[in-house]
This record gives structure tokens, C-alpha cells and sequence, in this order.
């Protein structure tokens, strides 16, 4: 059983991103899967076509990828990607569209297909919060979910696909916005994608 996971570089002027220094300390097996880790530019539009060479090469079960949420409280498993980029900021390619579609041709939304309540169980059950988010946004997180539900649909291909936000880190965030100790969120993390497993291993008949 293989799991892709993504994160991003650094963006908005900041010098770290927490979903990469998370990603960075994720064991290389977590639960009964093979994880392969990839780092995607934080631009618009680069960011989904390295995860989907990763995709043909590595043919993981399941992709999960990690994003950066400053202000969120908790560790939140996205339900679903919105078909457009609306950019409070501009990405990393000085790209800031506004009310603009991921894919002018694309469907309005693609929801998860990662078992998202099993994954906040698990992590709440690492004792880290965590909770079901209805937004992913409308930045280069947003824009790389529904990329890649839109490659794996289209291609017909048995992979699970989602998106994890994280919150800032421990001694990352601006004063007065929340975060999260870097040992809890690598926990956290491992959890969910421990529970993502799970459905993985059942699917294939992998021990």
C-alpha cells in the first residue's frame, strides 16, 4: 500500500510553512502504508502538475495533501474543493487571479473521496485538535485539491484523493493568532493518514 503526500514552500513572505516541516518529519511508513513525500510549488498554476507526474510514476492508493491554515485552531480534513481562484494575496509567481475558475469547463465542486470522519476521529484520538472543514479556501490549497480530484476522476484511476489543512506552528504564528506544538501536529497528521489506511488496505486486500 502506497500514500502520496504533498505540502507546500513557503509563500506570502513567510520564511517557513508548516505543512512542509510537518511532511518533512512524517516517518517513510506510517500504519501499512509506504509514504512518498513531495513538496509543490505554492502558485497557481504549478502546483498540481508535479503531484500528478508523482501520481503515474509512484500509483499511490491514496494522495493526502497538506496545506497551511494561519488562524485555524485545529488540525481540519477537507470535505470539498471549489472551482475557482480568488486570491487575497498574490502566489509565488506573483499570479493573484480574482473570481476566476480552476477550470472554466470543470464541475463546480469535487468532494473528498478520503474517509474524513475516520481521519478527525483518529486524530482527536491522538489527543490533537481537529475537526471537518466545508472550505478549503479559495488560494493555491483550494486550487491543488480540486486539481487533482479532477486528475483522478478523469483518468479513472482507484486513488483516494483530499486535503489536510494545518495550523500555524509553535513559535511560527504572529502574535495573537493560534497554533499548534510541533509534536502535536506531526502526530496529528500521522493519525489521519493512518486512518486514510485503512479504507486503502481494504480495498486492494492488503494485509
Amino acid at each position: 500500500m502506497k500514500i502520496l503526500i504533498t505540502a507546500f514552500e513557503p509563500f506570502g513572505g513567510e520564511a517557513r510553512n508548516a505543512s512542509a516541516e510537518i511532511l518533512e518529519a512524517l516517518p517513510g511508513r506510517i500504519g501499512p502504508a509506504e509514504i512518498r513525500k513531495l513538496i509543490v510549488p505554492t502558485a497557481f498554476e504549478r502546483c498540481s502538475s508535479p503531484a500528478e507526474r508523482e501520481i503515474l510514476s509512484f500509483s499511490p492508493d491514496a494522495v493526502i495533501c497538506l496545506g497551511q491554515a494561519g488562524g485555524r485552531d485545529a488540525i481540519t480534513v477537507e470535505r470539498v474543493a471549489i472551482n475557482v481562484m480568488d486570491a487575497r494575496i498574490p502566489d509565488n509567481d506573483a499570479f493573484a487571479p480574482i473570481d476566476r475558475p480552476i477550470d472554466p469547463d470543470g464541475p463546480a465542486a469535487y468532494f473528498s473521496t478520503l474517509p474524513i470522519r475516520a481521519m478527525v476521529a483518529a486524530v482527536q484520538a491522538a489527543s490533537v485538535p481537529a475537526r471537518i472543514s466545508d472550505s478549503a479556501g479559495t488560494f493555491v490549497c483550494n486550487c491543488l485539491m480540486y486539481s487533482l480530484l479532477r486528475f483522478t476522476a478523469e483518468r479513472m484511476l482507484s486513488v483516494l484523493c483530499g486535503f489536510i489543512h494545518v495550523p500555524y506552528l509553535s513559535g511560527q504564528a504572529p502574535e495573537g493568532l493560534p497554533s499548534l506544538p510541533f509534536e502535536d501536529a506531526v502526530r496529528g497528521v500521522a493519525a489521519a493518514v493512518e486512518a486514510a489506511a485503512v479504507p486503502c488496505r481494504t480495498e486492494s486486500g492488503t494485509a
